[in-house]
């Protein structure tokens, strides 16, 4: 320790200290984590295309190839037209279909990457992962993989608060009813408007 001008000593701020050391960081949320897994993936993918491409350069035809190229990493069997379980959700065996990627896994990581592109600077007019291309590809993915594996995909419907209406009656008890059920000193039936209270 050196001696302060005044002459008293001053704590080392050593990182070992106690008093110095900051809390950690909170971790990301699953969410996040996942963002940033799936960007790294994708800049990797950009690195390794032949010829290598910067993300300036990226388009919505090389998002596809990137969607076509994860395909070889699914795990849900979509069959094809001629396979004898085409339609079937449960088919009995096994089959020589191609395992892909399952359009849910797809659309969420789109969702992912397009947010992550805009967070990284991408400016969200030239976002490639909002292409029109790739919109048109997830849905024909989402039809195809629903006639082959003959599962609907339904839209979720959100549930709604139920609405509550109140309505106002008021009766008058001490009018006469006549013996017809009507009652002659209704405002309804006389044009009276009655005072309430």
């Amino acid at each position: 320790m050196e001696p302060a001008v005044s002459g008293s000593p001053q704590p080392d701020p050593s990182p070992s200290s106690p008093s110095t050391s900051a809390a950690p960081p909170p971790q990301p949320s699953r969410y996040e984590s996942q963002k940033r897994r799936d960007w790294n993936t994708f800049l990797q993918y950009l690195r390794n295309h032949k010829p290598p491409l910067t993300l300036a350069r990226c388009s919505g035809a090389h998002v596809l190839e990137f969607l076509k190229y994860l395909d070889q990493f699914g795990k849900t069997k979509v069959h094809v037209s001629t396979c004898p379980f085409f339609g079937h959700p449960d088919p009995p065996s096994s089959c020589p279909c191609p395992h892909k990627q399952a359009w849910g896994s797809l659309d969420a990581l789109i969702g992912r990457l397009r947010a992550a592109y805009e967070e990284n600077g991408g400016r969200p007019d030239s976002n490639p992962f909002a292409a029109r291309a790739v919109r048109i590809y997830l849905r024909e993915v989402k039809d195809s993989q629903a006639k082959a594996r003959g599962i609907p995909y339904e839209k979720k419907k959100r549930k709604r608060k139920p609405t509550v209406t109140s309505v106002r009656l008021d009766v008058d008890l001490t009018s006469n009813i006549t013996g017809d059920g009507i009652n002659r000193d209704s405002p309804a039936t006389s044009g009276d408007v009655l005072p309430l209270g």
